[in-house]
């Protein structure tokens, strides 16, 4: 479990007293951190594009996906993606695309990742689970046009290790409650 540390002094020259330096999402007394807040708004930030790219697919709002393709009027969430795959897992993508669980996993793998960061709960299952869908998206990516190999899939994933990892739905958002269910104290896993 995540404990708040004692904040870290920087030690200045001359004749400046140190400044204290927060590490921690959480302040000693559990009160959030400058930098628990930052972390806050990086979690609904990122939960945010999970999310919006499920009500977006699903209802054609007319972003990326046109009111004529939603899933709901029987569009395909998957097809337009996975079917213009050009790169080495071209075959394995391409044989995905339209595929009705493909359909079902992918939206569900949105709504339940965009949710859990939204609300602050099962950080690490969104982690792992936001985790293998991006590495997929990369894949499927490849080869990449910007850059020989970093790309915001990369560093959404990095993103999401480091939310977890530094505990940030306990500030404004409710891991802090979650932690407490008694079936997620039988389950750290959960966390």
């Amino acid at each position: 479990m995540f404990r708040p540390t004692k904040a870290v002094a920087a030690e200045r020259t001359g004749t400046e007293a140190a400044v204290p330096v927060q590490r921690d999402v959480l302040r000693p007394g559990g009160r959030p951190s400058p930098l628990g807040y930052v972390m806050a708004a990086l979690r609904f930030a990122l939960g945010w594009t999970f999310l919006w790219a499920f009500l977006d697919k699903t209802f054609g709002l007319g972003y990326a996906t046109p009111a004529e393709n939603a899933w709901i009027e029987g569009g395909s969430p998957t097809t337009g993606f996975l079917s213009n795959v050009d790169g080495p897992f071209e075959g394995f993508f391409t044989n995905m695309a339209g595929q009705g669980w493909a359909d079902w996993l992918f939206m569900l793998g949105l709504l339940g990742i965009g949710m859990a960061l939204i609300l602050g709960i099962g950080m690490r299952v969104a982690a792992v689970t936001g985790a293998a869908l991006l590495a997929m998206m990369y894949m499927a990516a490849l080869p990449l046009t910007n850059n020989p190999f970093m790309d915001t899939y990369l560093i959404e994933i990095l993103l999401l290790v480091a939310l977890a990892l530094a505990g940030a739905g306990r500030v404004v958002g409710l891991g802090g409650w979650w932690e407490k269910l008694p079936f997620v104290k039988k389950n750290r896993w959960l966390v």
